[in-house]
């Protein structure tokens, strides 16, 4: 019988980074000796709730050809659960100090939701970082209220205002942390049920046990529904001048899939790929397809370069 290898073993090499006096983790992989070593450097970013664990089947893919970096973003995954001022330019600043910090040569950006958002802000903010963008499923901050409708908006805002109570919040949160919870919420932002394992759920749901998560949660959350959170990608979408992928998974439950249409159309330096059979993850539900898709974009660029 093959006993299956844990996560934590298929992520690389995993450090800890002190970054503005709060620990951080991140992790990389390296070629081969005989690969190409002019190859761009790629940095993944992962989503809401996520972390290093997410790209689990992708690092290792990535990494025969390119030096990757993943990185758990603060107050996710195995960094600490820092009280801090969440929002999309604090992750900005530390995935710009860690690439000053490690890498200094320019990088491909590689996110999924939120973390795709934050991969669009760095490039636009620092584009001496950054020769090219694959977002997954890209949220729009600015189209949160355009799908609510306008006589319904006071009623939805005023509820999320109640919810956003810190105390509420943070009793919420022990129920929510719970794996049954976690697997139910997966199936929403997942279109393959196979893909929601039993490992998914421990890479969700351990950093929740962490001193401060609840605290954490409850700042993250309350941010989320603030104006200041984040940019919007309509905004910054039309001003970057470098080479792009979009992937979207048809089946996205949580970002409608005719937001990739808008957006794409918002730049003609950004190539859409639609997936099929896959959700708001598909990095992790056909990470095969999203491999090679991704490389194949990294070759071009490569070559551009």
């Amino acid at each position: 019988m093959t006993i299956p290898v844990p996560w934590q073993q298929r992520v690389g090499n995993q450090r800890d980074w002190v970054w503005r006096g709060w620990q951080t983790r991140y992790t990389y992989f390296r070629p081969p000796p005989k690969a190409h070593t002019a190859a761009i450097p790629v940095i993944l970013l992962h989503g809401f709730g996520a972390s290093i664990g997410h790209w689990r089947h992708n690092l290792a893919v990535l990494g025969q050809h390119h030096t990757v970096y993943a990185l758990d973003m603060l107050g996710f995954g195995a960094s600490i659960k820092a009280s801090a001022d969440y929002k999309v330019s604090l992750w900005v600043e530390q995935v710009y100090e860690f690439w000053q910090t490690f890498i200094r040569q320019p990088v491909v950006l590689v996110g999924n939701s939120i973390g795709s958002l934050v991969c669009l802000t760095a490039a636009s903010e620092h584009p001496e970082m950054v020769k090219g963008l694959a977002m997954i499923n890209l949220p729009d901050l600015q189209a949160r209220e355009e799908m609510i409708p306008s006589w319904l908006q006071p009623l939805v805002f005023t509820l999320e205002s109640l919810v956003a109570s810190p105390v509420v919040l943070q009793s919420l949160f022990y129920l929510v942390r719970r794996p049954g919870l976690v697997r139910k919420w997966a199936g929403i932002a997942y279109a393959n049920p196979e893909a929601i394992t039993a490992e998914l759920v421990e890479i969700l749901t351990v950093p929740a046990q962490d001193r401060g998560a609840a605290a954490t949660f409850s700042t993250l959350v309350r941010s989320m529904s603030s104006a200041h959170f984040g940019p919007s990608a309509r905004t910054i979408l039309p001003n970057i001048d470098i080479p792009m992928l979009l992937l979207w998974g048809l089946q996205d439950r949580m970002i409608p899939p005719k937001s990739a249409h808008q957006l794409a159309a918002l730049n003609p330096h950004l190539k859409l790929v639609e997936l099929d059979n896959a959700g708001h993850c598909p990095h992790d539900e056909c990470p095969e397809q999203v491999n090679q898709i991704l490389l194949d974009w990294l070759s071009v660029i490569g070559v551009r370069c």
